[in-house]
């Protein structure tokens, strides 16, 4: 196992890589042909052309202002300028939210390694309990003098423990329910200032039930205006529209390659470019460039707008699914808050995300088949989970390397060597398990994406649900029983089968040191990695020096990313949860918790306000998630510690321990019931009354049907510069749609007076 020699080259290895990190992005940051690497969000907001200094060739690519290298730190300092109230209109409250974990762990960890500096860890340290049990080949070293492991069986000194975690239990909570509260008033805050936006006069219809006598636009039309007649406004049909996708994405590459010979035949008007037309333009007949791309052009716009135009007028490439508007925010909360028929399966309501926010290919997805979706996806599931148990074994074999030359003894002389047991041991777990679950966010996210979920903040949050499951699993309780095998294999073939619960009891603590390293690896150096952006970095330039052709081409060349909610939240968590269940068991670990807490905020500060460009805006919505997850920690260290302290013969002081989980699920409810609702449902007299009141006397002639025509129309329809005409035909449609309601339904003709819903000349 990892010794404090170990740890220390660990330290110094992943320090050495932070710093190296560091040093880099603050020098690279200030040469001008980086600057759409490291200040991306500025291009996007206009705010920033370009850093490239006028002068000689070589000021184009470094900058030669030696003043600006003795400031190249000030960004630590100017990234935590900007007040909050700024950042949220800078970058949306997601980001400030999600930034706002990173604080909630200075806040909870702090003072809690402080407590147990001063308390805890003296008790375990001055005990020999690890010295009496060398007779029962139990490995350990000296760091793990300073855990819970190193007191006797039946001590008294564990009612210190018993103390801390009550305290540990209080403060966490204490500082979860502020924070919740704050973040709920923010979030309320934010939709009452927020500006006019689509997503708060819509709402999301699915599983619309077929009607042999009208189509699905007709069906909803009607049941709208019959069942919301004073409130419903309009409507956008979704349509299936993978064909026309493919259109617009070949028309976009054949309008780049026109643009770049175009630009070619500006720089030399004496040649007229050429292409041939063979295998990869190496072989063929030669044609104009310009002609060939131009009438490529023009062909795919003609297929674009017929497949426009058939989409529009016909009804098979409509989904049961649509996007209802009202005239009101009242009625749209209404609507999305309420059963709409007796039958609870049909005319599903639920609000809509803001346009950016759709992820338009899971609307056309049947909502009956999303039950089997998700139990196909929940058996993939289960056996990912179990199988990763094999690299997180290999993990193991390598951080219990004494274990190992225990049971195999000829493997002894070949990792005997001091300085590489060192690093094996202190540096290659952590970096190990880190490389085997760099793959496994993009599988989560797939099989989001496969379960159905329509807008993309729904499939990070539930792709972040099962990382965080995942990790809990594997890398946490895989870690720990894996770990322990190996650390004690030797004493478990030597032992009894009723001892190896105290051989368990006595190990888990010491399996702090393995989740050190991981700490250093994914938290210290990870963290100085994001700021440095090495592979968006080379991936800028080699698209610049061999694919951009265009201005176009260098702005997609620019990947500016995003947080990355669906893996950075639940890594936040994972660190959450070995503070809170190592606070008590191994205090050692804190330190190291609180510098990747502080090292992380800085770090994503300022890629909030320079470089990450958010997909969507949910307000928030996800802090539930984050509570829920740290109490749930929370119980996990009570149960552990309880568990631990049973197995050390603490039976006075156990018991007490069980009042700890019922409190902390009682604190959970009462915050899920207090706090919650901001974030599912819309306080209909209090925000939405009182913003469509205000709406009405200061913009008494706003328009608002011609503000929701198109805002949920598929993003492909919005493509082309002759949009605005195309869409004259549908707009003239809804602008002269009809005060009755129009039914073509066969009970209507069955019925013996004419209906006051249908037109009089309806047959």
């Amino acid at each position: 196992m990892a010794t404090i020699n170990d740890i220390g080259v660990a330290a110094a290895i992943n320090i050495v890589t932070a710093f190296a990190f560091l040093l880099a992005f603050a020098i690279f940051r200030i040469q001008p042909v980086n600057d759409r690497v490291y200040f991306p969000k500025w291009y996007l907001k206009g705010l920033r052309s370009s850093s490239i200094q006028t002068g000689g060739f070589g000021s184009k690519f470094i900058n030669l202002d030696f003043r600006s290298y003795i400031r190249f730190l000030n960004w630590m300092p100017e990234a935590l300028k900007m007040p909050e109230p700024e950042l949220v209109d800078h970058a949306g409250l997601d980001s400030v939210v999600y930034l706002r974990i990173y604080l909630l762990g200075l806040k909870i960890f702090f003072p809690i390694a402080c407590v147990a500096f001063t308390t805890m860890v003296p008790v375990n340290w001055t005990n020999k309990g690890l010295d009496r049990l060398r007779h029962s080949n139990i490995s350990f070293s000296d760091i793990d003098k300073l855990s819970l492991s190193n007191i006797p069986n039946g001590s008294p000194r564990f009612w210190m423990h018993l103390c801390v975690a009550y305290a540990i239990t209080f403060w966490t909570c204490f500082i979860l329910k502020r924070e919740y509260q704050n973040i709920a008033l923010m979030r309320l805050q934010f939709l009452a200032n927020d500006q006019r936006r689509p997503n708060q006069f819509t709402v999301l219809v699915r599983n619309i039930p077929t009607d042999p006598h009208e189509s699905i636009c007709e069906l909803v039309e009607h049941f709208f205006k019959v069942n919301h007649p004073d409130h419903y406004l309009t409507f956008q049909a979704v349509h299936d529209a993978t064909k026309l996708s493919e259109l617009v994405l070949t028309r976009k590459q054949m309008q780049n390659l026109l643009d770049y010979n175009i630009n070619k035949h500006m720089r030399n008007l004496n040649n007229r470019p050429v292409i041939k037309m063979g295998f990869l333009g190496c072989f063929g007949e030669e044609v104009d460039g310009i002609k060939f791309y131009t009438s490529a052009v023009e062909g795919l716009t003609r297929e674009i707008s017929e497949e426009k135009q058939r989409l529009r007028t016909g009804t098979k490439s409509i989904v049961p699914a649509a996007f209802v508007s009202f005239k009101s925010r009242w009625g749209a909360a209404v609507c999305a808050q309420t059963q709409q028929t007796r039958n609870p399966t049909e005319w599903l309501t639920e609000w809509a995300a803001e346009p950016r926010d759709i992820y338009y290919d899971n609307l056309a997805l049947p909502y009956v088949d999303l039950k089997i979706r998700r139990l196909i996806v929940g058996v993939a599931y289960f056996f990912l989970t179990f199988f990763f148990m094999i690299p997180i074994a290999f993990v193991q074999s390598l951080a219990n390397i004494e274990g190992i030359e225990k049971a195999f003894p000829f493997l002894k002389p070949l990792i005997e060597v001091k300085l590489l047991k060192s690093i094996i041991q202190g540096f290659l777990p952590g970096i190990a398990l880190k490389i085997f679950l760099l793959f496994l966010p993009r599988i989560l996210m797939q099989m989001s994406k496969f379960e159905g979920f329509v807008s993309t903040s729904s499939l990070e949050r539930r792709a972040a649900s099962r990382f965080y499951m995942f990790q809990f699993i594997n890398v946490f309780l895989g870690s720990i029983v894996t770990g322990t095998a190996f650390q004690q294999l030797n004493s478990f073939l030597n032992q009894s089968a009723n001892d190896i619960p105290k051989t368990i009891g006595v190990s888990i603590p010491m399996k702090a040191t393995f989740f050190i390293t991981y700490i250093m690896v994914d938290g210290w150096a990870g963290v100085a990695g994001e700021i440095l952006r090495l592979k968006p970095l080379i991936i800028y330039h080699l698209k610049n020096s061999f694919l951009v052709r265009t201005e176009k081409d260098r702005e997609e060349a620019t990947d500016p990313g995003t947080i990355g909610f669906n893996t950075g939240e639940p890594q936040i968590q994972l660190y959450f949860l070995l503070g809170l269940v190592y606070a008590t068991v191994s205090p050692i670990l804190l330190p190291f918790i609180l510098v990747f807490f502080g090292l992380a905020y800085v770090v994503y500060r300022h890629q909030v306000i320079n470089v990450y460009n958010q997909k969507y805006e949910s307000a928030g919505k996800f802090w539930p998630d984050v509570h829920r997850r740290v109490v749930t920690a929370l119980i996990v260290s009570q149960l552990l510690l309880m568990g631990l302290l049973s197995t050390k013969h603490a039976s006075k002081s156990t018991p007490l321990l069980l009042v700890l989980p019922l409190l902390t699920i009682g604190f959970h409810i009462h915050c899920k019931c207090r706090y919650q609702p901001a974030f599912v449902t819309y306080p209909l007299q209090q925000e939405a009354m009182i913003k469509d009141t205000l709406e009405r006397t200061r913009e008494p002639n706003l328009n608002l049907k011609e503000f929701l025509r198109d805002a949920y129309a598929h993003p492909e329809f919005r493509v082309g510069e002759n949009y605005d005409q195309e869409m004259g035909l549908e707009k003239a449609r809804s602008d002269k749609s009809p005060d009755l309601v129009a039914t073509k339904r066969g009970s209507w003709r069955n019925t013996s007076l004419p209906s006051k819903h249908s037109y009089t000349n309806s047959p």
